[in-house]
């Protein structure tokens, strides 16, 4: 049994697909700025997912959206839109803004080991869809059109604020500055009219235009999954805005509910606060990587939070991070070829206790806790085996790996007894001999570590 944490309903629940292929919709990347680990946070955690079902056995038809128009400056229809900001920036098009972001995208993805959906389907590609879909809300009596726009009644939809929280006041004047022509304060644009200059819009029955952010989701999630999704994952962020707009327009349009399952990642934190331009802290994996960590790094910092918490970075821990999963991987590849059986009782209770965690709301810190109890055993072939098929969640290159020689392993092993004995000229000569052999040895709170020079 599979168990999530059900946004909707703010409970863990079982997890019942609606047919035999889960289908699953992931919100994407706005294409107008570098990536950051925050950000990567999100696709590690759908990653998770899509990586858990698969080893529950289950197809997956799964789909991203990228944002390449219509996401303004702010998520509640305020400011200019994001592409264009970029574009005047660094002085493209919006076009080429979003084939650098894009591919940078799909390259940090490609670095974390990330499982991508089956579809990736830019905003700019579905705009005739995005059209019908617009048409539809208002010839069923959920949208209306202004001199700015066309926009989503919120009062003609009951279940507004179900996921996010109900709106504090649906009367104009609550908190948010009024625009006349709306007839409600929270309504929602789907369709913006654009001026003369704006560089990306299309014809429309409205006149020329672009669509709003929220649109894109629905449309793309109803054009490649249907009306019926098992799985929405996103960003915490997204839930009182975003998605409840997105949850408004697609079920009505529909005339039932669309997503079984609402799953929101947590805010990824740096020094416990914030992460923001002015505090220069938006650190990307190549400022990583300049620092001396490799991806891999990251995502094993990723698996020793709950999704659903926030989870702090700093350097300090990415390096401890960093030594945890050195001594992992050594860890692994000592049961390489060991030769060894490990009892088959003990083999199956590994798989259960494995199994039982991932399928409990992705607890990968109780997963992580299970394999580093199960390497512990007496080196055996049959567990390096069951590694690799763990591995099929957790996402490491561990296959790739050479084994550290056990010559090697027993002269660092000496050599940190020498130390701990305070035998300083021991160990120093311990670790030349193994520097000669072709090998570096790092030292650590947690220990020490051993790799190929």
């Amino acid at each position: 049994m599979i168990k999530f944490f059900n946004s909707l309903t703010r409970q863990k629940e079982e997890f019942i697909p609606y047919g035999k292929v889960v289908k699953m919709y992931s919100c994407g990347p706005t294409v107008y700025s570098y990536p950051h680990i925050g950000n990567m946070r999100a696709y590690l955690f759908m990653d998770n997912i899509r990586r858990v079902l698969k080893y529950n056995g289950y197809e997956i038809d799964g789909v991203m959206n990228i944002t390449d128009v219509g996401h303004l400056t702010s998520d509640a229809d305020e400011g200019e839109d994001k592409m264009l900001v970029a574009s005047q920036r660094e002085h493209k098009s919006p076009w080429e803004i979003a084939k650098f972001y894009t591919d940078i995208f799909f390259n940090e993805t490609k670095r974390l080991n990330i499982d991508m959906p089956e579809h990736i389907a830019p905003a700019t590609s579905v705009i005739e869809d995005i059209i019908k879909f617009v048409q539809g809300l208002i010839d069923k009596g959920y949208a209306y059109i202004t001199s700015k726009g066309v926009y989503f009644d919120i009062e003609k939809f009951p279940g507004y604020g179900k996921l996010g929280g109900a709106v504090d006041s649906k009367k104009a004047g609550a908190r948010i500055e009024v625009d006349e022509e709306k007839h409600n304060p929270y309504d929602f644009v789907l369709w913006v009219k654009a001026p003369k200059e704006h560089i990306m819009q299309w014809d429309s029955p409205w006149g020329k235009g672009y669509p709003g952010w929220h649109i894109e989701c629905s449309v793309i999630g109803n054009k490649f999954l249907g009306e019926y999704i098992d799985i929405h994952t996103g960003g915490v962020d997204h839930k009182t805005i975003h998605h409840e707009n997105e949850i408004a327009q697609s079920d009505s349009l529909c005339s039932h509910q669309v997503v079984k399952f609402w799953m929101h990642v947590e805010f990824l934190q740096v020094d416990g606060g914030k992460m923001g331009k002015s505090l220069n802290n938006m650190y990307t994996l190549n400022d990583l990587k300049d620092r001396g960590f490799e991806s891999e790094d990251f995502r094993y910092f990723y698996f020793n939070a709950h999704y659903s918490k926030q989870q702090n970075f700093t350097f300090e821990a990415l390096k401890g991070a960093q030594n945890g999963l050195k001594a992992f991987k050594n860890l692994v590849l000592s049961h390489k070829n060991a030769g060894g059986q490990v009892n088959q009782d003990k083999i199956q209770l590994y798989k259960e206790e494995f199994l039982q965690a991932i399928n409990d709301d992705l607890n990968m810190p109780k997963a992580l806790a299970v394999c580093q109890k199960m390497l512990k055993e007496e080196k055996s072939d049959n567990i390096y085996q069951l590694m690799l098929d763990f591995n099929r969640v957790l996402g490491f290159n561990f296959d790739k790996e050479e084994k550290i020689p056990d010559e090697i392993l027993q002269l660092a092993m000496l050599r940190w007894q020498a130390k701990q004995n305070k035998d300083f000229a021991k160990a120093d000569s311990l670790r030349q001999e193994i520097l000669d052999k072709g090998y570096v040895i790092k030292d650590s709170k947690e220990g020490y570590v051993v790799n190929k020079a």
